[in-house]
């Protein structure tokens, strides 16, 4: 009986390596990640170093100090002997400044993107786009003289009949100048509205034009209106987006100083915590007070001023960095 053998098979060899085998790695790729590497360390190195210079020229001052810094209003600096000074006052009138400004801009700055990216014909949203983004590039001592000279007459009669018929609320309520003087958060807040618009503008209009298409044409075959594509689709998905670019623009508001330094009047009474108040900012406050950096300890109390500036806009800026990495930007 004739019996057929399977053929075995033979395991296959594997080829020696070769020289051809190693990954290849070209003189230009080391150069460039050597470069981007060494520029990224750099930035963090920077950033590294203004905070540190600027702990070590204010811990000096503090020590000085014969007030509460945190929950102090005085400014007294000019006797490096006797030092008395506190940031409840800055701290407030930045704070009320920036955050008007940003319910001012942030209505604005989501409709101008969802009608660029979802209603405006492409021939008219590209120029209209420049045009917003055109504001970034107006320097800010025009906004400051413009908010002074043309914008404050124009609103007084707003801010006369908020203050008198919602006077109740103590955020209209009688402020430490009248409300009518046109130097105070009101007016401070509508020109910040404007400087951060594009910046807000900007990143929202990127958010919301990467929504996916398949969603839109998905809305829109069930027989959704535009406006229900926008509120279902299109404003869940670039939400967070929106929220970080926001971010971005208080972080832009609160650091702003040759506008406000323009506007804002300067008061030796303590602010009543209304819009309608004046006084200064973080930085509007050290670009006044440049004339008395002639002492060490007088300098260390603007430049404690300046390291609690810093600090709020590296953690508002690093919030909205989050926000908007965490957010559906850039994803399909």
């Amino acid at each position: 009986m004739n019996t057929t053998e399977a053929p075995v098979l033979e395991a296959p060899v594997t080829p020696p390596n070769t020289p051809t085998d190693k990954k290849v790695v070209r003189i230009g790729d080391r150069i460039f990640r050597s470069l981007a590497t060494g520029s990224g360390v750099f930035v963090v190195t920077i950033i590294a170093a203004i905070g540190l210079f600027l702990l070590i020229r204010a811990i000096p001052a503090l020590q000085a100090n014969e007030a509460n810094f945190l929950l102090s209003g005085k400014w007294e600096t000019g006797d490096p002997d006797d030092l008395a000074f506190g940031i409840v006052d800055l701290a407030w009138i930045t704070v009320a400044s920036s955050i008007f400004a940003l319910v001012l801009a942030m209505p604005v700055a989501g409709g101008i993107a969802l009608f660029l990216t979802q209603y405006a014909p492409r021939v008219l949203a590209r120029p209209f786009g420049y045009i917003v983004d055109l504001l970034a590039a107006v320097p800010s001592v025009i906004y400051g003289l413009w908010g002074a000279l043309v914008l404050a007459p124009v609103i007084k009669p707003v801010a006369v009949w908020l203050n008198t018929n919602l006077g109740w609320i103590p955020v209209f309520g009688d402020g430490n100048v009248p409300a009518d003087s046109g130097s105070n958060v009101f007016t401070a807040g509508i020109v910040l509205a404007v400087m951060i618009l594009p910046i807000i503008t900007g990143v929202a209009r990127e958010v919301f034009a990467r929504t996916p298409n398949a969603q839109i044409e998905g809305a829109l075959a069930l027989g959704a209106t535009k406006w229900e594509v926008v509120r279902t689709t299109v404003w869940p998905f670039g939400r967070s987006g929106f929220v970080g670019g926001s971010m971005l623009g208080l972080g832009r508001a609160l650091g702003e100083t040759v506008a406000l330094t323009v506007i804002l009047s300067y008061t030796y009474e303590g602010p009543h915590y209304s819009i309608f108040d004046a006084g200064a900012t973080f930085a509007s406050r050290i670009a006044l007070g440049s004339a008395e950096f002639n002492n060490n300890l007088t300098v260390g109390a603007y430049i404690a001023a300046g390291l609690v500036l810093f600090i709020s806009t590296f953690a508002v800026n690093a919030l909205a960095r989050w926000i908007e990495s965490s957010s559906g930007k850039g994803k399909e």
